[in-house]
């Protein structure tokens, strides 16, 4: 696939706010005397290649060849606070951000007639240079030597956090029960400790003398000087000890009105135009869509380690956001600030909030208990499926009317979720798990939705892009739910464009209309119309829908969505054969998103969202009963197999002068929507909830 050839080399006005913030190209950039220029960013790398990209931009900025760029481990200590890695917002937000250091210091270089960069000064305010700008070029593509993180990846270095081993290493484990807000057994916990400090593991073993047990609370943890003896003694001390579990009534799911009568916090999100009474001719639509909670299920569960030294802790974590978990950190421990260095190491997939900074909190409780010595800690399977953030189920009821030019005289979207943010550093208490659990907890905190400006949370996508008199969007955020929520991939996107999509179709049906020149009809923005008309031009729209129909069992759908209603526009097509259960076989992805700095960098991200979206929309739900989450392991929580995976296609419009936009969220939504109205097609049945299982199916018959 062909890279854009976009102009790039002129700084972009827009100035984002962490270079406001850090002015000083020493903030973002490290000469040295070898010629190598070292590159400073806050965002860090989770899989998705964005050091690759971000390498990129400083080597188009700077005309260095990419091999003598070295971007360094984000750090608390030194590197810039960019905020968290997520909202696909690194290329955007960073990128522009080290493109304006990288081009103010080649400006300099030219400007003093300095050898090389090693002869700049170490501390320059950015705002002497504002005039400066250098001629526009196109990415060199020949300079790109390909992602050396992935060569390491496939030779086996050991680069994640899973992986350090830094002298004197101690081994922790956590214990904690398998029930939610259960509490520690008094009786049965005074006995198993005492038979811990007779190190009586049974009739004929002992536990070693370094063991320790500790409890602060209804922390329980261990540490061990093996891996072995820590996942012995946690198997073995979890065995023995017992939690009393009260039922919490995690009925949720089970009765649509319990939606609407759960206690909830209801706002008006948007609202524009004005009502006008419906004509004679005028329907009125309606329909509720449901998505369940989902788990991040990463393959390696969360892993952190924390050092006490003389000067403070130091910890090691894949957290999307090192500063955010630093504050928390201080917080939760009773620490200044500048006493927390926390540096980011890769770890094996985040797709958002999950167990990452919990497990560092872990780390470090357990860690003061051995001050001076580095401890490593390690969540189990279980830990990492009960006690990490969910994302949060959500309850979509759209309604609409039409007058009899198929234009929209109305249209309301409501949305019933928890919050979809409780990320660390939001709040004036921490969003850590185990701070919650002290002798002394702080309060456990609700999650919420982040602001419209942030991208929102429930609501994300609840606007529709289609033309419309008058719209109103009511979000109302559940509140005492006892299921932790926070952030995950595309947030609430996923629901509400699957909902709005799914509606659009069904109106497209019931008015005998193309489901296409329906939406077409309805859209304003060149750049949406143009993403809608390649992708039916890619998969041969009308033709392909009309030899499927004589194809039993086999149906074409589609999806369009611009990703937070100011993001990345993607149109999604589906190909799905239903047999006793769905099975995807092909997706069709278009995609705008501006300005490309690494085409396969982008498809691997557009590919990766529309695979596990897929997974969504087919497998994946979150099961409990009154006490507890039921799926605890990869058996009772099923996510698609590579046999399972569909071909993907994906095709990048031309950025032009357009500004980059993210890639990674944006076929989520439009992904699984495009599967549910293919599934339609099929079998001219509408599934209006997630997954869409054999089950779902038969309930949607009935």
């Amino acid at each position: 696939m062909a890279e854009s050839t976009a102009s790039v080399g002129t700084p972009q006005t827009l100035c984002p706010a962490s270079l406001k913030n850090h002015p000083h190209l020493s903030s973002w950039l490290r000469f040295s005397a070898d010629g190598r220029v070292g590159v400073f960013t806050g965002k860090v790398e989770l899989g998705q290649g964005i050091l690759h990209a971000l390498q990129r931009i400083a080597a188009q900025a700077l005309a260095l060849d990419a091999q003598h760029i070295d971007m360094l481990p984000t750090r608390t200590a030194h590197s810039p606070d960019e905020g968290m890695t997520s909202g696909s917002l690194s290329v955007q937000d960073s990128g522009t951000a080290i493109r304006h250091a990288c081009t103010q210091a080649r400006a300099l270089l030219l400007h003093t007639g300095a050898a090389s960069y090693a002869d700049l000064p170490g501390l320059i305010d950015m705002d002497q240079l504002v005039d400066w700008t250098l001629p526009s070029t196109p990415w060199n593509t020949a300079q790109d030597a390909g992602r050396e993180d992935l060569r390491r990846i496939i030779h086996g270095h050991a680069d994640f956090i899973h992986d350090l081993h830094p002298e004197g290493l101690l081994h922790g484990r956590m214990l904690r029960p398998r029930e939610l807000r259960a509490q520690l057994d008094e009786a049965v916990w005074t006995q198993v400790a005492e038979q811990f400090s007779a190190r009586q593991v049974g009739p004929d073993a002992a536990w070693p003398a370094a063991l320790q047990l500790v409890r602060v609370g209804q922390l329980v943890g261990v540490i061990a000087p093996t891996e072995a003896w820590a996942e012995t003694a946690a198997q073995v001390l979890h065995r023995d000890l017992k939690w009393q579990a009260q039922p919490h009534g995690l009925s949720l799911m089970d009765r649509e009105d319990a939606w609407e009568k759960q206690t909830a916090e209801t706002q008006v999100f948007h609202e524009s135009g004005a009502t006008t009474a419906p004509g004679a001719g005028d329907p009125q639509f309606s329909a509720d869509y449901f998505r369940p909670y989902l788990h991040h299920a990463s393959m390696g569960p969360s892993c952190a380690l924390a050092h006490w030294t003389p000067e403070g802790l130091k910890v090691w974590s894949h957290s999307q956001g090192v500063f955010a978990l630093r504050r928390d950190l201080a917080l939760a421990l009773g620490l200044p600030p500048e006493q927390v260095e926390v540096t980011h190491v890769r770890g094996a997939g985040c797709y958002g909030h999950n167990g990452a900074d919990d497990v560092a909190f872990d780390a470090a409780w357990l860690a003061r208990q051995c001050p001076g010595r580095p401890l490593r800690m390690l969540w189990s399977r279980a830990d990492e499926m009960v006690w990490s953030p969910l994302s949060p189920a959500m309850r979509m009821r759209v309604s609409a009317q039409l007058n009899t030019d198929h234009e929209f005289t109305d249209w309301q979207h409501e949305v019933w979720s928890q919050g979809h943010s409780s990320r660390p550093g939001r709040a004036a208490t921490p969003a850590l798990l185990g701070s919650w659990q002290t002798a002394q907890p702080f309060p456990a905190l609700e999650p919420i939705n982040v602001a419209a400006a942030a991208g929102a949370g429930a609501e994300r996508n609840a606007v529709p892009p289609y033309r419309s008199a008058h719209v109103k969007v009511v979000a109302h955020r559940l509140l005492g739910v006892p299921l932790r929520s926070s952030a995950m991939r595309a947030l609430g996107a996923h629901g509400n464009v699957f909902a709005a999509e799914s509606f659009m179709d069904e109106i497209a049906h019931a008015r005998g209309l193309d489901p296409l020149a329906f939406r077409l009809g309805l859209l304003d923005d060149p750049r949406a119309q143009a993403v809608l008309r390649v992708l039916a031009a890619k998969i041969n729209w009308s033709a392909r829908r009309a030899e499927l129909l004589t194809q039993e069992g086999w149906g074409l759908g589609l999806a369009f969505a611009r990703y937070k209603s100011k993001g990345a526009y993607c149109a999604v097509a589906a190909e799905v054969e239903v047999t006793d259960e769905v099975h995807v076989r092909r997706l069709t992805v278009v995609a705008d998103i501006g300005q490309v700095v690494h085409a396969d960098g982008a498809v691997s991200q557009l590919e990766g969202g529309a695979i596990q979206s897929t997974s969504w929309a087919l497998k994946e739900v979150v099961r409990f009963d009154a006490e507890k989450i039921l799926t605890q392991d990869w058996e009772a929580y099923p996510i698609l197999r590579f046999s399972e995976v569909p071909a993907v296609h994906v095709h990048l419009m031309p950025g032009g002068e357009n500004p980059s936009l993210g890639a990674g969220e944006a076929t989520q939504g439009p992904t699984t929507a495009a599967i549910a109205n293919a599934v339609f097609d099929a079998l001219g049945v509408r599934v209006r909830e997630l997954p869409l299982t054999a089950e779902a199916i038969q309930r949607a018959m009935g």
